[in-house]
């Protein structure tokens, strides 16, 4: 008899967990149709305590077609490039290559330590950990001016180290470890001790550390700087109306060398998350503990170690990009929910509102069905 209440309490949840994806289709559906000029609107959920694995898509993928978009597509995903690359620099710091406190001094190159040294920067000061929490005081390149060049010259091929010279060249050292400053130079400087530390290419390293293969992350790559993987979807265009940018008219280098550069399906970057809250990637629990805690007080900065770590009811790891694309983990309900909207204006009204709405579904479901294993205790009770 007990067997069959499981039985039937299983049922019942599969069911509710059907409606919950129709739930999710619903609620894209609604929001695409209430703004169909955001071009297109990817999603994926990942739910294992749930057995979700779910992707969709609404919309087009390109403006001047009527080709559907499919879920399949990939993107640039922008500065969700930060947590790979801060996932692949604690990688390092597990492997006892060095610590999150040590200075940058001796892990740069020697021509970009001298660069830094003759700005003015004072390289014993400067650590890791500074330089994944933005909080390293290093001027960044992007402001602007920048964009106009990019206007201007949307094929030019930048090099990570035009980039930096940019940086050097457009401000001065702020306090380092006092304040959260946002920049793609912090990161920057991350791949190259990436490159200094495993003697390759960062974007091979970074494969590599993150375990792409053993993982399955097929659809995942530094576009541009990688070959363009079998068997994946050509890229959707993605749209900055304000600049009037499509990506397939830009040179990617402008975004490429860590601060951005990565582009992936909504299932992969997902899985991403997924596998990385879960233990899979950074297998020291303390060490992974440290992605998402505070550096600085809450209230002055939800920056972490390339994760922002925010209260949405319940905890939630997140980051977003340029192009329209957010990622979200709820450890609470130990799932993840990607969403990329094509339409880079319509980032901030659409993709909070269902990436939230999403993961408070999953958080309801959540406590409406424990596990088949607390069932079980419940009922030997």
């Amino acid at each position: 008899m007990k067997h069959f209440f499981l039985f039937l309490i299983l049922l019942v949840s599969l069911e509710s967990w059907a409606q919950l994806q129709t739930q999710f289709k619903k609620i894209v559906d609604s929001i695409y149709n209430q703004h169909p000029e955001a071009i297109g609107i990817l999603v994926h959920v990942e739910a294992p305590n749930q057995s979700i694995s779910w992707s969709y898509a609404k919309g087009i993928s390109e403006k001047l077609s009527t080709t559907p978009l499919t879920a399949q597509q990939p993107v640039l995903i922008a500065s969700n490039t930060k947590p790979y690359v801060a996932a692949a620099i604690l990688r390092l710091v597990e492997k006892k290559k060095f610590t999150l406190d040590q200075s940058i001094a001796t892990l740069l190159s020697t021509q970009t330590t001298s660069q830094l040294k003759k700005s003015g920067y004072n390289l014993q000061l400067i650590t890791p950990r500074h330089l994944l929490s933005h909080t390293s005081g290093i001027q960044d390149y992007v402001d602007e001016s920048y964009f106009q060049h990019i206007n201007e010259h949307p094929q030019y091929q930048w090099t990570r180290n035009e980039q930096i010279e940019r940086s050097l060249a457009i401000g001065k050292p702020q306090e380092v470890g006092t304040h959260f400053s946002y920049g793609d130079i912090n990161y920057l400087l991350l791949t190259e001790i990436i490159e200094q530390q495993m003697q390759q290419p960062f974007y091979i390293a970074i494969r590599t550390l993150l375990k792409y293969q053993a993982l399955g992350l097929n659809h995942t790559w530094f576009f541009q700087l990688e070959d363009y993987p079998v068997h994946t979807l050509p890229l959707a265009h993605q749209y900055a109306a304000k600049l009037q940018w499509n990506s397939y008219q830009l040179n990617s280098s402008w975004d490429l060398y860590g601060g951005g550069g990565i582009a992936a399906t909504a299932k992969d970057a997902a899985l991403f998350f997924q596998y990385l809250f879960e233990g899979k990637i950074i297998e020291d629990k303390s060490l992974l503990q440290k992605m998402y805690t505070y550096v600085l007080p809450p209230d002055q900065s939800k920056y972490c170690l390339g994760i922002f770590n925010f209260d949405l009811g319940f905890p939630a790891y997140y980051h977003g990009g340029w192009w329209g694309t957010d990622v979200i983990y709820s450890p609470t309900s130990n799932a993840t929910v990607t969403v990329f909207t094509l339409q880079k204006e319509f980032q901030h009204t659409i993709n909070p509102y269902i990436g939230k709405e999403f993961l408070t579904l999953l958080f309801k479901q959540e406590q409406l069905f424990s596990s088949p294993s607390s069932v079980n205790e419940a009922l030997k009770q």
